[in-house]
C-alpha cells in the first residue's frame, strides 16, 4: 500500500481535501484593491497628458489627487491597529523594566529590615557642646 500525498488524514474520518484548514489563518490587509486603484489613477492620468486638450501638469494632479492622496489615506486608516499594538507592547516593555528595576533598587538599598536585621544606629547620637 503505497501512501498517496493528498490522502493523507487531519482527522481519520476525513480526508485532507474534505476538511476545511486547520491552523489559524493571518488576515492580511487587501492591498489589490489599492494597486488596482493606482492603476486607474495613472491610465486616468495618462489619458488627460495625452490628450489633445489635456496638459502634463493636469495628468500631475489628478494622479496625485485621485491616486496618490486617497491611497495614502486608506493605507494610513489599515495601519492604525497595527500601530496601537506596537504603543501598547512598547509601553508594556517600559513598564516591566521600570519594575524590574525598582525591584533592583529595593533589594540593593539596605534598608534596615531588609535583611531581617535591626538598624546599626537606632538612636541617634548627642551632640557634646564645645
Amino acid at each position: 500500500m503505497s501512501p498517496i500525498p493528498y490522502k493523507s488524514r487531519v482527522n481519520p474520518k476525513y480526508p485532507i481535501i474534505n476538511v476545511a484548514p486547520q491552523q489559524k489563518s493571518q488576515v492580511t490587509p487587501m492591498y489589490i484593491v489599492l494597486i488596482g486603484w493606482i492603476y486607474v489613477a495613472l491610465m486616468m492620468s495618462v489619458a488627460e497628458a495625452t490628450n489633445t486638450t489635456g496638459t502634463v501638469l493636469g495628468a500631475v494632479f489628478t494622479f496625485l489627487l485621485y491616486g496618490v492622496a486617497p491611497v495614502s489615506l486608506v493605507l494610513y486608516l489599515m495601519g492604525t491597529p497595527a500601530r496601537k499594538r506596537a504603543i501598547k507592547a512598547r509601553e508594556a516593555a517600559e513598564l516591566a523594566a521600570y519594575r524590574q528595576t525598582q525591584a533592583q533598587a529595593v533589594d540593593a538599598s539596605g534598608e534596615p529590615d531588609g535583611a531581617g536585621e535591626t538598624a546599626a544606629d537606632a538612636v541617634a547620637p548627642v551632640r557634646e557642646k564645645p
